[in-house]
């Protein structure tokens, strides 16, 4: 990391133009990393609810999500001393969390879980009417039948936010790749459902 001096602007007001503002967990994670509980603790509260949504989304069930996530807070312990802040320490935890679902779904091989919990996700938001019900329902079905690597990617950048470059950085896949996932997923989804019936 650049002493504080570099980080700052010729008038000391922030890191330099062209420069990514420091991640305000890597401190929490250093810390985390040689020992201090307290540290970890904040570090897993901070990210905790994000984690679990995305396990929540990724295996259809809240029950397997908690699991997910817990056997995720377990390995964390020794695995925070490999945090290297090639990411920021959200993007490095989500893709934790993700490679966690990944081995959570080659134990159990449950599509129809993964369904259920697509069509639960959807489900979140405010009561829709008739024709939101028909395009969610098509929706979930829809984003079932995707490959699990275009899953993963629409859940990440269009459920949690993520940037593409975060996205690739939690996927372990470059930029490019996130943005063709992105587009291959679309593509394959296009079809309004209202089109499709002539509604």
């Amino acid at each position: 990391m650049q002493p504080l001096a570099t980080q700052m602007d010729t008038k000391g007001h922030g890191p330099p133009p062209g420069t990514a503002p420091p991640d305000p967990d890597a401190d929490l994670a250093a810390r985390a990393a040689r020992g201090d509980r307290a540290a970890f603790e904040a570090l897993l509260r901070r990210h905790y609810d994000r984690m679990h949504a995305i396990a929540w989304r990724m295996t259809g069930s809240r029950h397997d999500a908690e699991d997910v996530v817990q056997e995720v807070c377990c390995t964390l312990v020794e695995r925070i001393a490999g945090f290297r802040g090639e990411a920021k320490v959200s993007t490095w935890l989500f893709g934790i969390v993700l490679n966690a679902c990944r081995d959570h779904h080659r134990r159990r091989s449950t599509l129809a879980r993964m369904k259920d919990g697509l069509g639960t996700w959807l489900r979140l938001g405010p009561t829709p009417d008739g024709r939101d019900l028909y395009r969610r329902a098509w929706l979930a079905g829809a984003l079932a039948r995707l490959d699990p690597a275009l899953r993963e990617t629409v859940v990440l950048v269009v459920g949690e936010g993520l940037t593409h470059a975060e996205a690739g950085q939690a996927l372990g896949i470059a930029e490019a790749t996130v943005s063709w996932r992105l587009h291959e997923a679309r593509r394959r989804l296009k079809t309004d459902p209202e089109e499709r019936h002539g509604a």
